[in-house]
């Protein structure tokens, strides 16, 4: 009888968190996207597979094939995770390394650099990152599994996690 109750137990408790990722994650929450030059074509796909999944996307450019200054496009991105704008950032750069850098200039983002889908999960988990940043050339199934893994892992609440995210943000040096 208590195997039941307890497999019942969870299975409800199953339940109510997919729910509550649909409604928290799905419409409700906005997510912005911005590339520069090398990831233009990756970044209208990605835009596609989040709109498809219920996301809201806002596309913070660029179109110019040609060479463009990457942190321009970093910065706008943070201010509007900042801001409230939009909920997460997806910055995409032909390595991912110069776009978190600039990001992370912007006081209250926690951008990481991420090359798979366990780096973006232990960016959310234990380092509550608002904003992710990756290569434009890795492939599109490892892009979609960093992405999903990414809006859908919850920040960690343990006290250890928690304390040092706010030492992090209120760092002044």
């Amino acid at each position: 009888m208590e195997k039941k109750l307890n497999a019942s137990f969870f299975r409800q408790l199953l339940i109510i968190r997919l729910i509550y990722n649909i409604i928290k994650l799905g419409d409700f929450m906005k997510i912005g996207i911005t590339s520069d030059h090398h990831g233009i074509e990756k970044r209208n796909e990605i835009k596609k597979y989040l709109e498809s999944k219920g996301y809201t996307v806002v596309d913070y450019g660029t179109d110019d094939e040609n060479g463009v200054d990457y942190p321009e496009y970093a910065f706008n991105i943070s201010k509007a995770v900042v801001s409230g704008e939009i909920d997460k950032a997806i910055l995409m750069c032909g390595t991912g390394i110069g776009m978190s850098i600039a990001a992370n200039k912007v006081k209250g983002i926690r951008c990481a650099r991420v090359v798979d889908k366990n780096d973006a999960m232990y960016a959310s988990l234990h380092n509550h990152a608002n904003a992710i940043a990756f290569s434009a050339n890795l492939d599109m199934d490892v892009i979609y599994e960093i992405i999903d893994t990414y809006l859908t892992t919850e920040p960690s609440e343990e006290e250890r996690h928690v304390r040092r995210v706010n030492m992090i943000d209120s760092y002044n040096g």
